[in-house]
């Protein structure tokens, strides 16, 4: 245990991100545990720390807040929830004139019920796009299975190659992952991705379709999306 601590306290400022950084990546914590040569418990305890603060570097330690102070680093999370807990513990330090660190800041937000989670993320719909959809369904709601039987749902899908998570958190409290303030909308990825179709119906599904490198236009999905699957489906189907 000792061992361990020693290795913890020298972990520099590099390593660290260099461990947050693979574990970003989806790698498991003994995967990077084994890599770096360190106990399990400590790459553990320092993803918690990196999820909870928004950062994996140690501060310096300080007193207590009182309750306005509380109120006030709640008040900053709630406002700008992007703020790092060092950046929060900066504003209230210049505010107050007391010294508060960010691992401080962290346990007031804990207290407050505000968390360090990530965004979620989403192809975002303009008003427009919502009102055809709620027509669609409310025009639909009482289709049978026959009916039903006769449509071919289709979808195109970007899976992302690399990280996406730019280590941004945001500060929400627990089961509103989904309200509009904690969602970024979002529909362009950078990096290597795989685009894929596939269509679904009643019952069955077509084949999964990946696109290989380069754009896709007009004429590529016709040539390879509509001619080859939809027209079978439709002269099949009929209308």
């Amino acid at each position: 245990m000792a061992n361990n601590q020693s290795v913890r306290r020298h972990l520099d400022a590099f390593t660290r991100g260099r461990i947050i950084g693979k574990l970003e990546e989806g790698r498991s914590v003994t995967s990077v545990a084994a890599e770096f040569g360190i106990a399990h418990s400590i790459v553990s305890r320092l993803w918690r720390q990196f999820q909870t603060t928004g950062t994996a570097i140690q501060g310096f330690i300080s007193g207590g807040t009182t309750p306005a102070n509380d109120r006030y680093i709640v008040l900053q999370a709630r406002r700008n929830k992007r703020q790092t807990a060092g950046e929060i513990a900066r504003h209230t330090t210049q505010a107050t004139g007391r010294p508060i660190s960010r691992f401080t800041v962290a346990k007031r937000l804990h207290g407050g019920g505000l968390f360090a989670r990530r965004p979620v993320r989403c192809v975002p719909l303009t008003p427009a796009h919502q009102r055809r959809r709620s027509l669609w369904c409310r025009e639909h709601r009482n289709w049978r299975d026959n009916e039903w039987g006769r449509v071919l749902f289709t979808d195109e899908s970007r899976f992302s190659l690399s990280s996406d998570s730019h280590r941004i958190l945001i500060w929400r409290e627990r089961g509103r992952r989904n309200h509009p303030s904690n969602i970024i909308e979002r529909d362009r990825y950078g990096g290597r991705g795989v685009l894929v179709w596939r269509g679904i119906m009643l019952g069955s599904r077509t084949d999964l379709h990946n696109f290989d490198a380069g754009s896709v236009n007009g004429t590529r999905y016709c040539n390879e999306i509509l001619l080859p699957y939809v027209r079978l489906f439709r002269c099949a189907m009929g209308l």
